[in-house]
């Protein structure tokens, strides 16, 4: 109880700036996790879970008391799917590996054009629906309309790329860098200092990680067709 107490409680002060620990090794825990995914590692999975679990109590504000005495309600939102989504690519990339029998889970490859029409269609739609959801649940708090749709956009993009993660298609990265751009921003804003340094930290890694998997796609070649039934265990 000591180590929970400590964990939930313990801060670093800059000034008049209070930063949880949490939002801390949260952190690292998710630049771990996308070392790993850069690397087609299995442990990527549960290593981002941990990190998950933390933020969301960070982002929560109303439920966990935070400096910043604000919730994020997108950013909280997302690391709840974060942690469904993780426990099917965590099992995907083991069946892969298991079944491989190498020491990488995926074969990256480029989504069907029918699978990026699907997801274009499902972030407009969601994007939309978590827009209303958020703008009733903050019941106009904080009042700017672009927080509702920022945080929309970080919530559905995160998932949509931590899905296309598991598939292993390469546009994840792409996905990745489009949540960025909007998440700094957004974080800093709001005083979130910690987060806002990795998601520019990310910004970097994940233009770096997309060139990675962009060159072990044509150097290893893209693997059965999508269309092959034994894609589910050969590809991601």
């Amino acid at each position: 109880m000591d180590v929970l107490d400590w964990l939930f409680d313990a801060q670093i002060t800059f000034g008049d700036q209070h930063i949880l620990w949490r939002e801390i090794i949260g952190n690292a825990f998710g630049l771990a996790s996308a070392v790993g995914g850069m690397r087609r590692r299995v442990w990527a999975w549960p290593v981002g879970i941990v990190g998950n679990v933390l933020l969301f109590t960070v982002f929560l504000g109303v439920a966990f008391d935070n400096p910043q005495g604000q919730t994020l309600y997108g950013q909280a939102g997302r690391q709840v799917f974060f942690i469904g989504v993780s426990v099917y690519g965590w099992y995907r990339w083991r069946q892969t590996k298991r079944t491989g029998h190498t020491a990488v889970a995926v074969q990256p490859r480029w989504a069907t054009p029918l699978e990026r029409v699907g997801m274009v269609v499902v972030a407009a739609v969601a994007v939309g629906v978590c827009y209303v959801v958020f703008s009733a649940i903050g019941a106009g708090f904080p009042a700017e309309w672009w927080y509702y749709l920022a945080d929309s956009w970080i919530f559905v993009g995160s998932i949509l790329a931590t899905y296309a993660m598991a598939r292993g298609w390469i546009e994840f990265w792409l996905c990745w860098i489009a949540v960025d751009l909007v998440g700094v921003p957004e974080l800093l804003y709001f005083e979130f200092y910690p987060s806002a340094i990795l998601y520019g930290i990310y910004g970097v890694f994940v233009t770096y990680g997309f060139f990675v998997w962009w060159r072990v796609y044509k150097r290893e070649g893209a693997g059965p067709s999508p269309a092959d039934p034994t894609v589910e265990t050969v590809g991601a």
